[in-house]
């Protein structure tokens, strides 16, 4: 992928409108991979055509699997069953998706064949030893690069047995590769955790027909089961929302309404954290998009307020730290984040990268191992090295609402792995951005 593509924003303005931003990353990989291994066909809409996923597509195509876009976020896939897959010709590459890598572990684990998963240069230094340590518990052979890195070469096993895993992080894609390979697995595959992750598996697993039992912190799933096709209707990313929130909460006079988010309890750390931070956020119209409740967002301008964010939040907003550290360079006073740890092995380290975007940009920030502690200020403008990662490139584009001089962000190609669109969508609703490359 080529690296040489630059923002530009100049300072000032506001958000106005009504938005739908693409649909959920999460949701949108989940309904590829259970979709292939359904019997029957499934359809779905509002799929996310970034990158990540795409890939995602890509790989089943490469194992056999008829996917069909039917339109720009629809698609038709004819499952091929649990046992359905067919070996690839080539090793699967991943591009820089963490979660395609480690549920699909999980997954090709449990084949009859070989295979090998690759990815980029980011996804390559992405530690997987989380996942392949307890697959390989669970009976599968599995090699990888010096410190379990990927690619990750992974042989036929003798048969996956099922067992109890006590995380040490929690993290829906270690759970949710585990319990992939549980469906393959004889007898029960169950998965602790510290705390509660993401629950999209699960609950899109129980909309395929497969029996299983999920509470905040634990899942656990009967191996042999088959998945029935079902159609499903993919959310918003309340990700990719979390610009726009923060963008009109940190700009005096902005309003904006974001359409069809979804909001599921798992995720919703982001309107928790702005709410503390004092922001006028209302959720209106809350209905289902069928496993998944949606509502829309409503967030005007006002001032913020420094917080230390309470822990519990963090695993529910763990994706939207680095635009919640934007709102906290803008909140009266300081903002401390502790236990977010797993944000030092994102697509990028995006603690010390925010933090150094930060202080470039002239505001006071201090890194610590495991988050934090910004000081909200007057941000100068200046040039941000995004790194690669598409959540810093938008976060710094965002933060230039209330910056003082032009703000560049370089390396801003990967934003297309989660949000295409995102420059376009962002200049309609007021944001003085230009692409360049």
């Amino acid at each position: 992928m080529s690296q040489a593509v630059t923002f530009r924003i100049v300072p000032g303005g506001r958000l106005s409108g009504s938005l739908r931003v693409p649909g959920d990353k999460s949701i949108s990989h989940r309904a590829v991979m259970l979709g292939a291994l359904a019997e029957g066909t499934t359809n779905v809409t509002g799929f996310l055509t970034g990158e990540d996923c795409l890939c995602t597509m890509k790989a089943f195509q490469a194992m056999g699997v008829s996917i069909e876009q039917t339109g720009p976020t629809s698609l038709r896939i004819r499952g091929a069953g649990r046992a359905g897959l067919k070996a690839p010709a080539v090793p699967l590459d991943l591009g820089n998706s963490g979660t395609s890598m480690r549920l699909m572990a999980g997954l090709m684990a449990a084949q009859p064949f070989a295979t090998t998963l690759v990815g980029d240069s980011s996804l390559s230094r992405r530690p997987m030893a989380r996942i392949v340590e307890p697959l390989r518990q669970m009976g599968a052979v599995i090699d990888t690069e010096s410190g379990g890195r990927a690619p990750l070469r992974i042989s036929p096993s003798r048969g996956l047995k099922g067992m109890s895993y006590r995380s040490k992080v929690a993290s829906a894609q270690v759970k949710s590769g585990l319990i992939l390979a549980g469906l393959y697995a004889e007898g029960q595959t169950e998965v602790l955790e510290p705390e509660a992750s993401r629950d999209h598996t699960e609950r899109m697993l129980k909309a395929f027909g497969v029996e299983l039992e999920a509470s905040p912190g634990r899942a656990a799933i009967r191996g042999g089961q088959a998945l029935k096709a079902t159609d499903i209707a993919v959310p918003a990313d309340i990700s990719s929302a979390a610009f726009f929130m923060v963008g009109a909460a940190i700009a005096p006079g902005s309003e904006v309404l974001l359409t069809d988010v979804g909001v599921n309890p798992t995720r919703t750390g982001i309107i928790d954290v702005l709410r503390l931070m004092g922001a006028d956020v209302e959720l209106l119209n809350p209905r289902q998009f069928g496993a998944e409740p949606v509502a829309d967002i409503r967030v005007r301008g006002g001032e913020l307020r420094g917080v230390q964010i309470p822990k519990e939040l963090v695993a529910a907003a763990i994706d939207e730290f680095p635009i919640i550290f934007i709102a906290a360079a803008f909140a009266r006073g300081e903002t401390v984040v502790t236990g977010a740890e797993e944000l030092r092995v994102k697509e990028s380290d995006r603690i010390q990268t925010m933090c150094d975007g930060l202080r470039a940009l002239g505001i006071a920030a201090q890194a610590r191992p495991d988050g934090m502690r910004i000081f909200g200020g007057r941000m100068r403008g200046g040039t941000v090295d995004s790194h690669g990662d598409h959540r810093i490139a938008m976060s710094f584009a965002i933060a230039a609402l209330r910056a003082e001089q032009p703000i560049t962000i370089l390396d801003c190609a990967n934003v297309n792995t989660s949000f295409p669109g995102f420059a376009a969508l962002a200049a309609g609703a007021g944001l003085g951005i230009t692409v360049q490359g």
